[in-house]
């Protein structure tokens, strides 16, 4: 109904109060000023600007206007640049996806050095379970994965880097009966829930973590969930050492050894092939190596 330059030259009217001055700012005359606000006001029927001796200002319905021709402009600049951003391969948002397993320390470095990069942009980070973390690669719900865990268990056109292999650790409360057995096995292990994440994945088959097939599970969330269930004796379970280890310092779970080698979990990051999608090839860029990736987001560090 309005043009983009009929707008700005309303709300630099309304800004300056004066037709005169839009004029100068617009290098205009100041009649062809006049007679656009008179065409907009004819075309409105309603009169937006008084006309007072030495200057103009906003009647009510005028400021109403002037209020949602200056959200119209925005969301015209938002609409061009967002074109501009398309043409040159740039989306406006990164979907990033973190397995639960991996550790958040460099989850704020991270950020901030996305954000510092691109002003446009933004990132959206969820967090999957297992073979919840390939469903969402599968089914563009994720643009890269951190720490995805075991075989690829689906197709499709994404890229894959070693990301090393995880450990995990066999833990319980200080309280819990297991602790006070010398040699742990499966007969005695199997009497106890076994505390495990629950796989997000819906189309997928789920995995979960390790456990004796005869035990009983308890199916969790996530790790802050699980680690309320370990502290208060609830049952026992495996845990990222990375995770596991600062609790067991602290003396709320204690770690044993079973007989049977603890498993390891081979993770990887996973990212979409978009030869158009700049905001994937920068992430890629900075999470680095295979070897980087394991040190920034699996590698337990002790305590110095």
């Amino acid at each position: 109904m309005f043009s983009k330059s009929s707008l700005e030259m309303l709300d630099t009217v309304a800004r300056l109060g004066s037709f005169t001055a839009a004029a100068e700012q617009l290098h205009k005359v100041p009649s062809a000023i006049s007679y656009g606000v008179r065409q907009v006001e004819q075309e409105l029927d309603v009169l937006l600007f008084r006309r007072l001796p030495r200057k103009v200002e906003l009647t009510p319905a005028g400021e109403l206007f002037i209020e949602e021709a200056r959200a119209l402009l925005r969301q015209m600049e938002e609409v061009s640049a967002q074109t501009r951003r398309a043409a040159r391969g740039w989306k406006r948002t990164l979907r990033l996806t973190l397995d639960n397993v991996v550790k958040l320390d460099q989850m704020k470095p991270m950020i901030e050095a996305f954000y510092q990069t691109f002003e446009f942009a933004e990132l959206q980070i969820n967090m999957e379970v297992f073979n919840g973390s390939w469903e969402a690669i599968a089914q563009g719900r994720a643009d890269i994965v951190i720490g995805a865990t075991s075989a690829i268990p689906v197709g499709g056109d994404f890229e894959v880097k070693d990301m090393g292999r995880l450990d995990w650790a066999f833990v319980m409360s200080p309280g819990h009966p297991c602790v006070r057995e010398q040699n742990l096995n499966e007969a005695v292990v199997s009497q106890y829930l076994a505390i495990c994440l629950d796989d997000t994945s819906s189309v997928l088959p789920k995995r979960h973590t390790g456990h004796y097939s005869n035990q009983r599970r308890l199916l969790l969330p996530n790790w802050y969930s699980a680690i309320e269930c370990l502290k208060s004796g609830v049952g026992v379970g495996y845990m990222p050492r990375h995770i596991a280890a600062p609790i067991i310092e602290q003396g709320l779970l204690v770690e044993k050894v079973l007989p049977e080698p603890s498993p390891q979990s081979h993770c990887c990051l996973v990212w979409r092939k978009d030869d158009n999608h700049k905001l994937i090839d920068w992430m890629v860029k900075y999470l680095g190596s295979s070897e980087q990736l394991y040190q920034d987001w699996l590698e337990h560090r002790k305590a110095l």
